[in-house]
């Protein structure tokens, strides 16, 4: 396995990691700008209003985008476990 290979799979992984978590982060940044904005107009300063609304934002974006999360994931561990003949090497 050359320092290549190794720097080629990290990389990978983390451009999973983050393609994988950008779809709740997203979510949780509308929603919480949103919020911040309500809070500004109403000048309401609930300390709950803020994160209750991004707890049930981000579980709701998960939830609607978990199947593609697991495609996501299982593609990227057949590939792994697939090319570990070629990685060991």
């Amino acid at each position: 396995m050359t320092q290549d290979m190794v720097i080629g799979l990290a990389r990978s992984a983390v451009e999973l990691t983050l393609m994988l978590s950008l779809p709740m982060l997203g979510v949780g940044m509308i929603v919480g700008l949103a919020v911040s904005i309500f809070q500004a107009v109403t000048q309401i300063q609930e300390m709950t209003l803020t994160f209750v609304p991004k707890i049930i934002a981000v579980l709701l974006a998960l939830l609607f985008t978990f199947p593609w999360l697991m495609n996501k994931m299982v593609d990227f561990t057949r590939d792994l476990i697939i090319n570990i003949p070629n990685l060991t090497g």
